[in-house]
Protein backbone atom coordinates (compact mmCIF):
# COMPACT_ATOMS: atom_id res chain seq x y z
CA UNK A 1 0.00 0.00 0.00
CA UNK A 2 0.85 3.76 -0.37
CA UNK A 3 1.59 3.94 3.25
CA UNK A 4 4.56 1.97 3.14
CA UNK A 5 5.80 3.77 0.04
CA UNK A 6 5.26 7.64 0.47
CA UNK A 7 2.17 9.94 0.58
CA UNK A 8 -0.09 10.62 -2.36
CA UNK A 9 1.53 14.43 -2.55
CA UNK A 10 5.02 12.12 -3.01
CA UNK A 11 3.41 9.77 -5.43
CA UNK A 12 1.81 13.04 -7.38
CA UNK A 13 5.20 14.91 -6.96
CA UNK A 14 6.87 11.79 -8.60
CA UNK A 15 4.44 11.06 -10.92
CA UNK A 16 2.19 13.35 -12.67
CA UNK A 17 3.78 13.19 -16.14
CA UNK A 18 3.50 9.20 -15.73
CA UNK A 19 -0.28 9.71 -15.36
CA UNK A 20 -0.13 12.01 -18.04
CA UNK A 21 1.67 10.10 -20.64
CA UNK A 22 -0.59 7.20 -19.49
CA UNK A 23 -4.10 9.17 -20.14
CA UNK A 24 -2.52 10.25 -23.47
CA UNK A 25 -0.58 7.17 -24.66
CA UNK A 26 -4.46 5.63 -24.00
CA UNK A 27 -5.93 7.70 -26.03
CA UNK A 28 -3.36 7.52 -28.75
CA UNK A 29 -3.79 2.99 -28.40
CA UNK A 30 -7.71 2.96 -28.17
CA UNK A 31 -9.72 6.23 -28.92
CA UNK A 32 -7.94 8.12 -31.89
CA UNK A 33 -7.30 5.29 -33.84
CA UNK A 34 -11.30 4.85 -33.92
CA UNK A 35 -12.04 8.60 -34.38
CA UNK A 36 -14.50 8.78 -37.35
CA UNK A 37 -13.50 5.73 -38.61
CA UNK A 38 -15.93 3.69 -35.68
CA UNK A 39 -17.92 0.53 -37.86
CA UNK A 40 -21.49 -0.44 -36.47
CA UNK A 41 -20.47 -3.56 -34.91
CA UNK A 42 -18.24 -1.29 -32.49
CA UNK A 43 -21.07 1.20 -31.32
CA UNK A 44 -23.92 -0.10 -28.57
CA UNK A 45 -26.35 1.28 -26.48
CA UNK A 46 -26.90 1.07 -22.57
CA UNK A 47 -29.23 2.56 -21.28
CA UNK A 48 -31.23 3.74 -24.23
CA UNK A 49 -30.37 5.05 -27.75
CA UNK A 50 -29.07 8.24 -26.21
CA UNK A 51 -26.71 6.44 -24.40
CA UNK A 52 -23.86 4.54 -25.74
CA UNK A 53 -20.68 2.96 -25.76
CA UNK A 54 -18.27 2.22 -28.03
CA UNK A 55 -15.07 0.03 -28.54
CA UNK A 56 -12.78 2.61 -27.82
CA UNK A 57 -14.55 3.54 -24.23
CA UNK A 58 -14.56 -0.44 -23.29
CA UNK A 59 -10.46 -0.78 -24.44
CA UNK A 60 -9.31 2.30 -23.22
CA UNK A 61 -11.03 1.90 -19.89
CA UNK A 62 -9.49 -1.18 -20.03
CA UNK A 63 -5.91 0.19 -20.96
CA UNK A 64 -6.13 2.95 -17.83
CA UNK A 65 -7.31 0.51 -15.27
CA UNK A 66 -3.85 -1.74 -15.98
CA UNK A 67 -1.75 1.07 -16.43
CA UNK A 68 -3.09 3.29 -13.39
CA UNK A 69 -3.05 0.49 -10.82
CA UNK A 70 0.49 -0.50 -12.04
CA UNK A 71 1.67 3.18 -11.40
CA UNK A 72 -0.18 3.20 -7.92
CA UNK A 73 -0.09 0.14 -5.99
CA UNK A 74 -2.83 -0.43 -3.81
CA UNK A 75 -5.15 1.84 -5.59
CA UNK A 76 -8.40 0.64 -7.46
CA UNK A 77 -9.88 1.96 -10.21
CA UNK A 78 -13.33 2.91 -11.07
CA UNK A 79 -14.43 3.58 -14.35
CA UNK A 80 -17.55 4.43 -16.05
CA UNK A 81 -17.77 0.98 -18.14
CA UNK A 82 -17.11 -1.59 -14.75
CA UNK A 83 -18.87 0.06 -13.14
CA UNK A 84 -21.79 -0.65 -15.67
CA UNK A 85 -21.14 -3.92 -15.87
CA UNK A 86 -20.76 -4.51 -12.11
CA UNK A 87 -22.48 -1.42 -9.54
CA UNK A 88 -21.27 -2.24 -6.82
CA UNK A 89 -17.45 -1.53 -7.70
CA UNK A 90 -18.91 1.97 -7.53
CA UNK A 91 -18.63 2.09 -3.06
CA UNK A 92 -14.69 1.82 -3.47
CA UNK A 93 -15.35 5.55 -3.93
CA UNK A 94 -16.08 5.80 -0.47
CA UNK A 95 -13.54 3.57 0.68
CA UNK A 96 -10.05 4.22 2.52
CA UNK A 97 -7.87 3.28 -0.37
CA UNK A 98 -6.84 5.26 -3.17
CA UNK A 99 -9.15 5.37 -5.78
CA UNK A 100 -8.84 6.59 -9.67
CA UNK A 101 -12.25 7.50 -11.22
CA UNK A 102 -12.45 7.59 -14.93
CA UNK A 103 -14.65 8.14 -17.58
CA UNK A 104 -12.76 7.09 -21.01
CA UNK A 105 -14.72 8.96 -23.42
CA UNK A 106 -16.82 11.94 -21.89
CA UNK A 107 -18.75 12.91 -24.35
CA UNK A 108 -19.34 9.65 -26.36
CA UNK A 109 -22.54 11.06 -28.15
CA UNK A 110 -19.67 13.36 -29.96
CA UNK A 111 -17.32 10.57 -30.31
CA UNK A 112 -19.66 8.89 -32.50
CA UNK A 113 -20.78 11.54 -34.46
CA UNK A 114 -17.63 12.57 -35.35
CA UNK A 115 -17.04 15.88 -33.27
CA UNK A 116 -13.80 16.49 -31.57
CA UNK A 117 -15.74 17.81 -28.42
CA UNK A 118 -14.82 14.77 -26.29
CA UNK A 119 -12.27 14.09 -23.95
CA UNK A 120 -10.68 11.77 -21.47
CA UNK A 121 -10.80 11.99 -17.53
CA UNK A 122 -8.84 10.77 -14.51
CA UNK A 123 -9.25 12.23 -11.05
CA UNK A 124 -7.77 10.83 -8.33
CA UNK A 125 -9.58 10.48 -4.72
CA UNK A 126 -9.33 9.19 -1.47
CA UNK A 127 -11.86 9.04 1.52
CA UNK A 128 -13.84 11.26 -0.95
CA UNK A 129 -11.30 13.81 -1.51
CA UNK A 130 -10.50 15.19 -5.27
CA UNK A 131 -6.59 15.43 -5.06
CA UNK A 132 -5.70 15.65 -8.29
CA UNK A 133 -6.81 15.14 -11.80
CA UNK A 134 -6.80 14.93 -16.12
CA UNK A 135 -8.43 16.28 -18.51
CA UNK A 136 -7.38 15.48 -21.92
CA UNK A 137 -9.23 16.65 -25.40
CA UNK A 138 -7.47 14.15 -28.08
CA UNK A 139 -9.05 14.91 -30.65
CA UNK A 140 -7.60 18.97 -29.86
CA UNK A 141 -4.84 17.56 -27.96
CA UNK A 142 -5.68 19.73 -25.21
CA UNK A 143 -4.32 18.32 -21.37
CA UNK A 144 -5.33 20.60 -18.82
CA UNK A 145 -4.63 19.12 -15.11
CA UNK A 146 -5.32 19.94 -11.20
CA UNK A 147 -3.59 19.33 -7.84
CA UNK A 148 -5.25 20.45 -4.81
CA UNK A 149 -3.42 23.16 -3.32
CA UNK A 150 -1.22 23.56 -6.31
CA UNK A 151 -3.64 25.28 -9.08
CA UNK A 152 -4.92 24.62 -12.21
CA UNK A 153 -3.38 24.69 -15.88
CA UNK A 154 -4.26 23.91 -19.25
CA UNK A 155 -0.61 22.56 -21.24
CA UNK A 156 1.25 24.36 -18.62
CA UNK A 157 -0.16 27.64 -18.48
CA UNK A 158 -1.83 28.73 -15.45
CA UNK A 159 -6.02 28.48 -15.71
CA UNK A 160 -7.73 31.29 -13.76
CA UNK A 161 -11.59 31.35 -13.99
CA UNK A 162 -12.34 35.00 -13.04
CA UNK A 163 -15.27 36.63 -12.31
CA UNK A 164 -18.16 37.14 -14.93
CA UNK A 165 -18.39 40.27 -16.33
CA UNK A 166 -20.67 42.85 -15.35
CA UNK A 167 -24.20 43.45 -17.55
CA UNK A 168 -23.84 40.48 -19.46
CA UNK A 169 -26.25 37.60 -19.31
CA UNK A 170 -24.59 34.69 -17.38
CA UNK A 171 -23.70 31.72 -19.89
CA UNK A 172 -24.87 28.36 -18.21
CA UNK A 173 -24.54 24.96 -19.54
CA UNK A 174 -27.43 22.79 -18.66
CA UNK A 175 -27.97 19.21 -18.51
CA UNK A 176 -28.56 17.68 -21.76
CA UNK A 177 -32.54 17.71 -22.58
CA UNK A 178 -32.01 14.22 -23.75
CA UNK A 179 -30.80 12.82 -20.60
CA UNK A 180 -32.93 14.80 -18.05
CA UNK A 181 -36.18 13.26 -16.66
CA UNK A 182 -39.13 15.58 -16.55
CA UNK A 183 -38.46 16.39 -12.86
CA UNK A 184 -35.24 17.28 -13.37
CA UNK A 185 -36.61 19.62 -16.46
CA UNK A 186 -38.57 21.28 -14.37
CA UNK A 187 -35.60 22.07 -12.07
CA UNK A 188 -33.23 23.28 -14.66
CA UNK A 189 -36.52 26.23 -15.92
CA UNK A 190 -35.80 28.81 -12.86
CA UNK A 191 -32.73 29.41 -15.45
CA UNK A 192 -35.07 30.53 -18.15
CA UNK A 193 -35.09 34.25 -16.86
CA UNK A 194 -33.67 37.46 -17.48
CA UNK A 195 -29.80 37.72 -17.23
CA UNK A 196 -29.16 34.18 -18.18
CA UNK A 197 -28.17 32.22 -21.44
CA UNK A 198 -28.46 28.55 -20.84
CA UNK A 199 -28.01 26.23 -23.21
CA UNK A 200 -27.64 22.27 -23.26
CA UNK A 201 -23.95 20.90 -22.39
CA UNK A 202 -22.36 18.29 -24.36
CA UNK A 203 -19.18 16.86 -22.53
CA UNK A 204 -19.44 17.60 -18.78
CA UNK A 205 -15.75 17.28 -18.80
CA UNK A 206 -14.76 20.02 -21.20
CA UNK A 207 -17.77 22.55 -19.95
CA UNK A 208 -15.93 22.16 -16.64
CA UNK A 209 -12.62 23.08 -18.68
CA UNK A 210 -14.56 25.88 -19.89
CA UNK A 211 -15.54 27.43 -16.58
CA UNK A 212 -12.00 27.18 -15.61
CA UNK A 213 -11.09 29.11 -18.42
CA UNK A 214 -13.52 31.88 -17.86
CA UNK A 215 -15.08 30.70 -21.41
CA UNK A 216 -18.52 29.41 -19.34
CA UNK A 217 -19.83 30.90 -16.12
CA UNK A 218 -21.02 28.24 -14.53
CA UNK A 219 -23.12 24.34 -15.01
CA UNK A 220 -26.01 23.35 -13.90
CA UNK A 221 -25.78 19.18 -13.87
CA UNK A 222 -28.52 17.23 -12.38
CA UNK A 223 -26.99 13.49 -12.15
CA UNK A 224 -24.14 12.53 -9.71
CA UNK A 225 -21.97 10.00 -11.57
CA UNK A 226 -18.65 10.35 -10.39
CA UNK A 227 -16.49 9.89 -13.20
CA UNK A 228 -18.76 12.31 -15.29
CA UNK A 229 -17.70 15.41 -12.28
CA UNK A 230 -14.80 14.22 -10.44
CA UNK A 231 -11.92 15.71 -12.74
CA UNK A 232 -13.81 19.22 -13.81
CA UNK A 233 -14.67 19.83 -10.30
CA UNK A 234 -11.24 20.04 -9.20
CA UNK A 235 -10.12 21.87 -11.86
CA UNK A 236 -12.57 24.70 -11.62
CA UNK A 237 -12.19 25.20 -7.93
CA UNK A 238 -8.67 24.97 -8.37
CA UNK A 239 -9.07 28.14 -10.76
CA UNK A 240 -10.72 29.90 -8.09
CA UNK A 241 -14.63 28.55 -9.15
CA UNK A 242 -16.72 26.99 -6.63
CA UNK A 243 -19.27 24.47 -6.68
CA UNK A 244 -22.77 24.33 -4.40
CA UNK A 245 -25.60 21.60 -4.36
CA UNK A 246 -29.19 22.69 -3.62
CA UNK A 247 -28.33 22.23 -0.04
CA UNK A 248 -25.59 24.95 -0.44
CA UNK A 249 -22.89 22.52 0.24
CA UNK A 250 -19.93 21.32 -2.34
CA UNK A 251 -20.98 18.97 -4.26
CA UNK A 252 -19.52 15.32 -2.71
CA UNK A 253 -18.13 12.78 -4.71
CA UNK A 254 -19.73 10.25 -2.53
CA UNK A 255 -23.03 11.28 -3.37
CA UNK A 256 -26.28 11.67 -1.67
CA UNK A 257 -26.32 15.31 -3.47
CA UNK A 258 -29.32 17.47 -3.26
CA UNK A 259 -29.56 17.99 -7.06
CA UNK A 260 -29.39 19.44 -8.84
CA UNK A 261 -25.87 21.34 -8.51
CA UNK A 262 -23.58 23.99 -9.65
CA UNK A 263 -20.05 24.78 -10.64
CA UNK A 264 -19.39 28.29 -11.31
CA UNK A 265 -16.33 30.41 -11.96
CA UNK A 266 -16.35 32.14 -8.53
CA UNK A 267 -19.15 31.83 -5.20
CA UNK A 268 -20.63 34.94 -6.02
CA UNK A 269 -21.89 33.05 -9.48
CA UNK A 270 -22.32 29.79 -7.62
CA UNK A 271 -24.60 31.34 -5.27
CA UNK A 272 -26.65 32.94 -7.86
CA UNK A 273 -27.16 30.32 -9.55
CA UNK A 274 -27.99 28.45 -6.88
CA UNK A 275 -31.04 30.89 -6.27
CA UNK A 276 -32.06 30.39 -9.50
CA UNK A 277 -32.37 26.70 -8.71
CA UNK A 278 -34.51 26.51 -5.64
CA UNK A 279 -37.78 24.94 -6.09
CA UNK A 280 -40.50 27.68 -6.49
Amino acid sequence: MIEDMETIDEFLARHSADVEETVRKAAAAEIMPRFRRLAEHEVDQKSGPHDLVTDADRNAELYLTEALGALLPGSVVVGEEAVHANPASYEAIQGDTPVWIVDPVDGTRQFVHGDPGFCTLVALARRGVLLASWTYAPARDQLATAVRGQGAFLDGERLISGAPEPDRDLRVATSHPDYTTDGQKHALLGLRTEGVAPRACGSAGLEYLAVARGELDATAFSWEAAWDHAAGLLLVEEAGGAHLTLAGEPFRITGHNALPFTAARDAATARRVLELLMPR
